[in-house]
């Protein structure tokens, strides 16, 4: 297929003690994501849609939560071997759509280092990266702050 699409969706639950990082950025805030790795929400989201798009399971498949060796993984060399699969299989990234789903923080003023972050680590252009936040409006756990969720969307190619 010279074509196909993943989409990904994770949550992670909001915790005290625990750094808030997101596309590989440290947001400062009371509370951080509580996971087995870093937690990084919006890369283990945008790692099950590149492992979708090519019908390669999930992250969880890949690196799972019961196996010490990613006990606090930085997730954008997760992202890397993930692509590295992808790569592998004779695909590119076309594009890319993140939104997170988040009361607080507010974190329009990092998108644009995380975008930075995800092209860096996946060898693309900017552009092919898209990061938007929204809110729920109160509703639902986003809504109570008791955690984040992102979905993501992307497009790879056949090289």
């Amino acid at each position: 297929m010279p074509v196909r699409i993943g989409h990904g969706y994770d949550v992670h639950r909001l915790a005290a003690g625990r750094r808030l990082l997101l596309g590989g950025v440290d947001i400062p805030f009371e509370r951080g994501l509580d996971g087995h790795s870093d937690a990084d929400v919006l890369l283990h989201a945008l790692c099950d849609a590149l492992l979708g798009s090519l019908s390669l399971g999930d992250i969880g498949m890949h690196f799972p939560d019961t196996d010490l060796r990613y006990k606090d993984s930085d997730s954008l060399e997760l992202l890397k071997r993930v692509m590295g699969m992808v790569e592998e299989r004779g695909y590119r990234v076309g594009n890319m759509d993140l939104t997170v789903i988040a009361e607080r923080p507010k974190i329009s003023a990092y998108i644009p280092q995380m975008k930075e972050n995800i092209a860096r680590t996946l060898r693309l252009d900017r552009e092919q990266v898209s990061i938007k936040a929204t809110t729920t409006e109160g509703l639902g756990f986003a809504g109570r702050g008791e955690g984040i969720a992102v979905h993501a969307v992307v497009l790879v190619e056949k090289t």
